[in-house]
This record gives C-alpha cells, sequence and structure tokens, in this order.
C-alpha cells in the first residue's frame, strides 16, 4: 500500500484512530465541567436561563460521550494486536496505569451517568448535581491516567530492566514523572479551550441569525469568558512545558525550532517559518528572528539549545512534520488570546452581541480548539520518535510481526467504519447544536420544588 511497510502502517492506523478518538475525550471534559458549573449556577441563583442551557449541553454531552467511549474501545485491542512487543516489554507499567483509569474514572463516570442524563424527575437537586459534578470529576480523572502513562513513556522513570521487560520500582515516580505535570495540566486546558471555543461558535451561529435568546447571549458570554481566562493561561503553561522537554527531550526542541547548527558564542535565533530538510540537514527559506529562540526557549539572551546535528541521524525526530504542527498549534493559540481581548474590549463597548464580524470570526474559530489540541498530540508523539519508550524502547521494536497486506486492510476498513459510524454521529451532534437551546417548562421536574420539598 503506497510502498509503505507494514510499521508504517501500525503507524498510521494508531495515528488515524487516535486522532478521530482524542477529538471526543476533549469536548467530553470540557462540556462535563461547564454543565457541572451551569447547574450549580441554577442552584445558588434559581435563574431558568442556567437550566435551559443544561438541558440543551446535556444532549450534547451525552452523544459526544458515546462516541468517545466507542472510539476509545479500538484501542486497547491495537495495544495487544499491532504492538505486542511493547505491551511485553513496558506492559508492566502502562498496563496497571489504564487499569486505574478504568476502575476510577470510568466507573466514576458510569456510575453516575445516569442519574446525570435520566434522574431530573428521580432524585433530589443535590443528589442531581453530585452526580454531575462526579461524572466532571470522573472526566479529570480518567486524563490524569491516560496523561501519566503517556508521560511515562516520554519521560520514563522509577523502573529498571530486568530480562528485556520494564520493572515497576517506584509507582511515584512512574505516576508523577518529569513531564506529566505540565502535561496534565497543558491537555486539561486544551480540553477547556476547545469546548469554549465549541460553545462560543455555537452561539454565534445563532446571534448570526439574530437568534438574541437570554440563553444564547449567556453562554456566548460564559465562552468567552472561560477563554479570556484560560488561552493566556495556556501560553504560560506550555512555556513551562518547553523548558521541561527541553531538559528532558532536547531533540525533540531541536526539531520543532528546525535548528540544526550552533555557532560558538552566537544566540540562538528563533525561525518563524521554514521548510526543514531532513536529507539536506538545513532549514530552507528560513525567516530567522536573532536571539528571539535563546530567549523563548531558555529565558537567555545568551543560552544556546542542542542543535539537531548534535544527535546521530537515527536519533532525529521528524523535523519537517514537527516544525509545522507546532506553528499551527502556536498560531492558533495567538489568535485564541487575541479572540479574548476582542470580546473584553466589545463587552465593555457593549457590542458583544451585536458585531456580526466578531461573531463570524468566532464561528470560523469554532474548531481552532480541537486542530491545535490535534497539532499538539502530533508534535508530542512525533517529536518523540523514533522512541515508543523514550531512551529505552524504539518503535520500529515495539511493532507486532504482521505483513503489508494484513495491515492494509485492517487500515482501510477502520477508514471506512470510522468515517460512516461518526460522520453520521457528528451530524446529529450539530443538528443539536443547530436548534439551539429550548426554554424547560419550570413544573416539568422534581428539582423545581423548593429544597425541602425535593430532599
Amino acid at each position: 500500500m503506497f510502498h509503505l511497510e507494514a510499521l508504517d502502517l501500525a503507524r498510521l492506523q494508531f495515528a488515524f484512530t487516535v486522532s478521530f478518538h482524542i477529538i471526543f475525550p476533549a469536548i467530553t471534559i470540557g462540556l462535563a465541567s461547564y454543565l457541572a458549573v451551569l447547574e450549580w449556577r441554577w442552584l445558588k441563583t434559581g435563574e431558568q436561563v442556567y437550566k435551559n442551557l443544561y438541558h440543551f449541553w446535556c444532549k450534547i454531552f451525552a452523544v459526544n460521550f458515546g462516541m468517545g467511549v466507542v472510539s476509545g474501545i479500538v484501542m486497547s485491542y491495537e495495544f495487544g494486536m499491532n504492538w505486542a512487543r511493547f505491551s511485553d516489554f513496558a506492559g508492566s507499567v502502562t498496563g496497571p496505569l489504564l487499569t486505574y483509569e478504568v476502575l476510577t474514572a470510568f466507573f466514576l463516570e458510569a456510575g453516575f451517568l445516569g442519574v446525570m442524563l435520566f434522574g431530573w424527575q428521580k432524585v433530589s437537586r443535590r443528589m442531581h448535581f453530585f452526580a454531575t459534578f462526579m461524572v466532571a470529576i470522573g472526566t479529570l480523572m480518567s486524563t490524569f491516567w491516560i496523561l501519566s502513562s503517556n508521560s511515562w513513556m516520554q519521560t520514563p522513570q522509577g523502573i529498571e530492566i530486568v530480562d528485556g521487560r520494564v520493572m515497576p520500582v517506584d509507582w511515584f515516580e512512574i505516576i508523577f514523572n518529569p513531564s506529566f505535570p505540565y502535561r496534565l495540566i497543558h491537555m486539561s486546558l486544551a480540553a477547556f479551550l476547545s469546548t469554549a471555543f465549541f460553545v462560543a461558535a455555537s452561539a454565534a451561529w445563532h446571534l448570526l441569525r439574530d437568534r438574541k435568546s437570554e440563553e444564547v447571549k449567556k453562554m456566548f458570554s460564559m465562552a468567552m469568558g472561560m477563554i479570556l481566562l484560560v488561552a493566556p493561561l495556556q501560553a504560560l503553561v506550555g512555556d513551562a512545558h518547553g523548558l521541561n522537554t527541553l531538559e528532558y527531550q532536547p531533540a525533540k526542541i531541536a526539531a520543532i525550532e528546525g535548528h540544526w547548527d550552533n555557532k560558538p558564542g552566537e544566540a540562538t535565533p528563533l525561525i518563524l517559518f521554514g521548510v526543514p530538510d531532513m536529507d539536506a540537514e538545513a532549514t530552507r527559506f528560513s525567516l530567522e528572528v536573532p536571539y528571539l529562540g535563546s530567549l523563548i526557549l531558555t529565558h537567555s539572551l545568551y543560552k544556546q539549545i542542542p542543535a539537531l546535528k548534535s544527535f546521530p541521524k537515527e536519533d532525529r525526530p521528524n523535523s519537517t512534520l514537527v516544525f509545522w504542527s507546532f506553528r499551527v498549534m502556536a498560531g492558533l493559540g495567538m489568535l485564541m488570546i487575541l479572540a479574548a481581548l476582542a470580546a473584553l474590549w466589545l463587552r465593555r463597548k457593549g457590542k458583544l452581541y451585536t458585531n456580526k464580524s466578531f461573531h463570524r470570526f468566532i464561528l470560523l474559530m469554532g474548531p481552532s480548539g480541537l486542530i491545535a489540541l490535534l497539532a499538539g498530540w502530533f508534535t508530542t508523539e512525533v517529536g518523540r520518535q523514533p522512541w515508543v519508550v523514550y531512551g529505552m524502547m524504539r518503535t520500529r521494536d515495539a511493532a507486532s510481526n504482521h505483513d503489508v497486506l494484513q495491515m492494509s486492510i485492517s487500515l482501510a476498513l477502520f477508514v471506512v467504519i470510522y468515517f460512516s459510524v461518526f460522520t453520521v454521529g457528528i451530524t446529529y451532534m450539530m443538528r443539536l447544536v443547530g436548534k439551539g437551546p429550548q426554554a424547560i417548562d419550570k413544573t416539568q421536574d422534581v428539582v423545581n420544588l423548593p429544597l425541602s420539598q425535593a430532599r
């Protein structure tokens, strides 16, 4: 298939399925917390607008949650079928971490999801809010364990190699490995940003059609407020994450920067644009800003970062890919901050709900959070190559012994099935978004009773 080896096809298959999958958990994480905030505000203020928004977004959350579960199950099979040597080598670490995710996060979500979705007329207000809150906590716990496992593969700690297999020595070091705190916060904020732009774009869609109900204005206001809070914070966390990556994965940073050589006594420039050429060992057509690379990457005007030529060829990540995936992520991040500042200015001018040009901009920015999230994952995963466990096991040594025909058929089937099934689900979800929030009858739910009667 296109002159690719079985290893290449196995990597493409996992990249395809995990990229498809990560979209749904990102929205699930953000929406679960958003729903908890909406219900809390309704309970605190009694304003019906929050409850109407809760009912609206809860339907979308349920569809998205279902697609996330279905798309995620496949990957556990891929670990065993396509990456058996990796599972044999590192399963004593990754297996328990993923088990902890199921026993804590998934069980918590599954246990309270039914109450959250169907318990309005069956439980008290407090119990229903508790269920919503537990589902939100469950999504964050799932993020915790998944990021711990993946971060350990990036910066492995707390283990020793015995007879060619990883043996856990210190579970605290394994879970809280050096890159984990930065990556956990970075991913969580990315999920919140992705959801905030999804919600904001949904509201902008209705505002452009002059549907200026209280619900539409409220969700637009809340989403833009969240973006104003999170987007600048994400930039700060990203900077700290970059410093951590420079310490533990310097080849990844060199590839991201397209930086090949260090000249004695000369600071590292920042290459804004260019075309890294792995064969020529150079970045062509580069547009550089002197000193800025050192300032951003080392917080110094004089320190240098390791150059790609200082690493053996077989240990270099593909700079062409990560150079641009990182710039897509960073560029969209700058646009997000710009959108937040523009919303703040319009809010002060009293034009947040009337400026059509801004609404069109936010509608276009709707998928920006998810695109930036995918670009970030491409950067971190491709930048880890050629290692599957950094510095310990190469990707080519992790794959199962399949042939090209087997991998070609399975990849083709995945592409057809995923696009068929999830196109239907996404279309249905977007139709729900297009209908917009509706007013709910105040007398239809037991949770509208006075708190003393709803216990």
